[in-house]
């Protein structure tokens, strides 16, 4: 693997596994985290479409981007109907490039793979952790949120098993 790709695999698999590390404490928390989740999903995505010659792990990066595309915008618009800010792309770059990553021997596959495991377990703890929170009805966004976080962790959680399918597939060496 080139310079340019371990960096630019690096900084997108730093970013996809930053987005689950806090706990949503409030409305803004679980936005800020879920988005910048999503964002780091259709990016390490678009970079495993790049660089895998890997059938199924190009479909299940074009799912990804498109999943996590559709998801992204919805929660962008539940957020900007209450006014809950939304970290911009800066910000989250920012926040990947304090991350550390260690890939060892691993091939592209076998590090997309294993991202893609570590990732959705932390994104369903943090959706299931808003899904499950008592909600403030007068706190802007909190019910609808909730409701987001419930819709969306069916797929997700299907997401984790196909993921877990490619670790299998494409074993670290």
């Amino acid at each position: 693997m080139d310079g340019f790709t371990l960096r630019h695999l690096t900084l997108a698999i730093a970013l996809s596994s930053s987005m689950g590390m806090a706990v949503a404490a409030t409305s803004n928390d679980f936005v800020d985290n879920a988005a910048a989740g999503g964002i780091a999903e259709v990016e390490t995505s678009r970079l495993a479409l790049e660089k895998s010659s890997s059938a199924d792990i190009k479909a299940f990066a074009n799912m990804m981007i498109t999943d996590h595309g559709k998801a992204n915008d919805e929660l962008a618009t539940i957020a900007k109907k209450h006014d809950i800010e939304v970290p911009d792309t800066t910000t989250l770059v920012k926040q990947a490039k304090e991350k550390i990553l260690d890939l060892r021997d691993e091939s592209f596959d076998a590090a997309y793979a294993n991202n893609q495991v570590k990732a959705h377990e932390e994104t369903i703890a943090l959706f299931k952790k808003e899904a499950e929170t008592v909600t403030d009805d007068k706190k802007p966004g909190n019910v609808e949120l909730k409701g987001f976080a419930q819709k969306m962790l069916p797929a997700l959680e299907k997401h984790l098993d196909m993921a877990k399918k490619l670790q299998e597939a494409h074993p670290s060496k």
